[in-house]
């Protein structure tokens, strides 16, 4: 088996090259989507693991492509992003499973065996939230923000300070300040870097 990974950072990137080539994987890798892209044509891996947020395009948009090429391929995603919404967003782009790397590295191992199988792998906690969400008890985070909060959310992810927010939306930095505490509860950061990966994220997708 040949599996593609394609994600920007080296240490993640070796890590689960050792652990799939000690099962007998074949490893190749790429560090964005672009290059992600080419490798995939090269070398028509059974399947590719993606990265979320890459430079450039993200993960999701390479998923598209590649599936824009082969109907047939087999996709996973591999995110530090645990919120449902991108799980969603990754099967709704066509991505058979879903990973976070703040889990048992193991399960990526998993999730491949079971896409390569024909299935599709979201894991356990991830899947029951999202059962949770459609069945009507909670909606799209970012569907909670009001206009000024997805737009101060946007600015965060175009790489502006508090300041330079406040005179783009011309309020004050005192209301700036009080919308991302209110943007940070709607979405569940705990941080102000929490805020900033989501805005980025969110950005890429």
């Amino acid at each position: 088996m040949r599996v593609l990974i394609v994600d920007d950072h080296p240490i993640i990137v070796s890590g689960c090259a050792a652990m799939l080539a000690g099962e007998g994987i074949e490893v190749v890798d790429a560090r964005d989507a672009e290059t992600g892209l080419a490798a995939f044509r090269a070398h028509r891996p059974e399947v590719t693991v993606v990265d979320i947020a890459m430079p450039g395009a993200s993960g999701l948009d390479l998923t598209r492509w590649i599936l824009q090429e082969d109907a047939q391929a087999r996709v996973v995603v591999f995110s530090m992003n645990d919120d449902p919404i991108f799980a969603a967003r990754a099967i709704e782009a066509g991505a058979r499973g879903y990973v976070t790397k703040n889990d048992d590295p193991f399960l990526l191992l998993e999730a491949v065996r079971e896409v390569v199988a024909g299935g599709v792998f979201m894991m356990p906690k991830i899947a029951s939230r999202l059962a949770f969400e459609r069945n009507g008890a909670a909606a799209d985070p970012l569907a909670a923000l009001t206009p000024r909060e997805t737009e101060i959310l946007r600015l965060l992810g175009d790489g502006l300070g508090l300041p330079e927010i406040a005179a783009a939306t011309q309020v004050s930095y005192k209301t700036v300040a009080n919308s991302c505490s209110i943007i940070k509860r709607k979405l569940g950061a705990r941080s102000a870097m929490d805020l900033l990966r989501i805005a980025l994220e969110q950005k890429r997708v």
